[in-house]
């Protein structure tokens, strides 16, 4: 009974409740009294009504994404008194200006150290005149070079990726950067503190940043303060604040972490106990991750140092960080050979790269795409491309969840399924949990491993990063990966989707409205 009322005070008094309650607050002051004074005042409804018919013509004629378009010119439409302010507000916000400016100034400071070998671009243009197109693509708008002379190794599971990180850590000599959305406090992340506790003595430069989330329910609003007090450099993107913004709208839903400038590594899998099943939430968790080594290190470097000095205008010595450059480490299970484009994606350059990416490998593919992911909440271009692909012959495979972390989330995903399985695409559940990996295979010979899910949030809210390959063995590996995962799936038919429960497919036809928030 005890533990019974202390979650019940927990859920009363904790910081996401408060924190949540002060935002309603605020909303109903700012829309509450907008309604109140249109009672009263004639004139101002008039003019919401003049605001309405300006930022409906201004939308239709943007370059934004049509769902988004599609959302506010319905919540401008119906209820224009809450979607005219709430408009504005979104438009005037100086934080998301400020950090937009940040970032595009640290990437014109980064851009020599991000410039692409002369040879690796001749051999692209040999190798595959089709291919050298999505490099340069991802060069040119992504400002990350290709990489010839870089190792890969795959990990199919949390528990794996953890023993290597683990391995990796030991050997650091010079600096270790970690880049997280989530850490939770378990054997996971207090494994990984101990040895950055041992290593800061040695002299190793230890920074560490995680996503502003965090402060919500995981770590103490105090924790930077923890970690400086053990010599550990330590930053929370975007804390979160209890005042309506929009910039906090865009996390940083990156995974990276470099050591030496020699290894680094990223995908699905953050630090915490979940992610590797020592803690049960959603059954079996299944996550993916790579571990590149060579000169490809130096795009992850310099995407840490992106996002840790958007609020330090003095600037950094990025060269101390990149001179490394050092050939692949000897590990049998590192694949050698092919090219690697890491590249990460900003919500604030007007440039979907992560988006772009995916897209490029269904219009591009001669025999298959094979999809894991965790959400499946899609803009219609994306809904047509996956649907075209498989008309076209191409064998369009998506793994998602079959144990939901978000149920919300869940409900809105089937409400795709109808269309996508018409079309020809093929869908299974992972039926032992949760699938949080993301990752895209195509043709034996380029996949994408990363943190970019298929959903609007990370398309076109957050901050990203994954790593394109091509020619590289470890394609294989990840192929093979996403073969063995399907044998415990089941596939999603017509009638399952016709016998889904009525309540929660209403549920999810209702969130269509707001899909671009999910």
């Amino acid at each position: 009974m005890g533990s019974k009322l202390k979650g019940i005070w927990k859920l009363l008094f904790g910081r996401t409740t408060i924190f949540v309650i002060l935002v309603l607050a605020q909303a109903v002051l700012l829309f509450g009294g907008f309604a109140i004074i249109d009672k009263n005042i004639l004139i101002l409804n008039q003019l919401v009504g003049i605001l309405s018919v300006i930022i409906l013509f201004y939308l239709l004629n943007t370059s934004m994404n049509s769902s988004f378009k599609l959302m506010w010119i319905i919540l401008i439409i119906a209820t224009p008194l809450i979607g005219v302010p709430f408009y504005i507000f979104t438009k005037l916000q100086p934080g998301t200006r400020y950090i937009s400016k940040r970032v595009s100034d640290i990437i014109e400071e980064q851009d020599r150290y991000l410039v692409p070998a002369e040879n690796v671009t001749r051999e692209l243009m040999t190798e595959g005149s089709k291919e050298y197109g999505i490099f340069k693509y991802i060069y040119e708008e992504g400002k990350y070079p290709t990489y010839d002379d870089t190792g890969v190794k795959y990990f199919p599971l949390g528990e794996d990726k953890f023993r290597e990180l683990v391995v990796q850590l030991e050997k650091a000599e010079k600096f270790i950067f970690l880049e997280y959305f989530i850490i939770d406090k378990g054997e996971m992340w207090d494994t990984v503190l101990d040895i950055l506790k041992r290593k800061v003595k040695e002299g190793v430069e230890v920074r560490l940043m995680y996503d502003g989330t965090c402060m919500m329910s995981l770590l103490p609003r105090k924790y930077p303060k923890e970690m400086e007090e053990l010599g550990i450099s330590c930053k929370v993107f975007s804390p979160m604040k209890p005042f309506l913004t929009t910039h906090q709208n865009n996390r940083d839903h990156r995974k990276i972490l470099v050591i030496d400038g020699q290894v680094a590594f990223t995908g699905g899998i953050n630090l915490a106990d979940e992610y590797i099943n020592k803690r049960e939430r959603f059954g079996h968790w299944k996550d993916t991750a790579i571990m590149v080594s060579g000169r490809a290190v130096d795009s992850f470097t310099l995407m840490f140092l992106q996002m840790w000095n958007i609020d330090n205008p003095e600037g950094e010595d990025y060269g101390r960080y990149v001179a490394c450059r050092q050939l692949p480490r000897d590990d049998k299970e590192l694949r050698l050979g092919g090219y690697v484009a890491p590249y990460g994606d900003s919500p604030f350059d007007n440039e979907e790269v992560g988006k772009k990416v995916y897209l490029d490998i269904l219009n591009r593919a001669d025999d298959y795409v094979h999809i894991m992911t965790p959400y499946l909440i899609l803009d219609e271009e994306m809904m047509n491309a996956l649907i075209f692909s498989a008309q076209r012959g191409i064998d369009v495979k998506i793994i998602v969840p079959h144990i939901p972390d978000k149920k919300y989330a869940y409900y809105l995903g089937r409400t795709y399924f109808k269309q996508l399985i018409k079309g020809g695409v093929k869908i299974y559940e992972y039926t032992p949990g949760f699938v949080h990996a993301k990752v895209f295979t195509s043709d034996d010979e380029k996949a994408v491993v990363g943190t970019i899910n298929l959903d609007f949030r990370s398309l076109f809210l957050h901050f990203e990063c994954g790593a394109y390959i091509w020619k590289n063995a470890v394609v294989g590996d990840i192929e093979k990966d996403f073969g063995e995962t399907l044998g415990k799936c089941r596939r999603i038919t017509l009638k399952d989707c016709e016998e889904y429960n009525p309540v929660c497919k209403f549920f999810g036809m209702v969130l269509r409205l707001v899909a671009p928030l999910m």
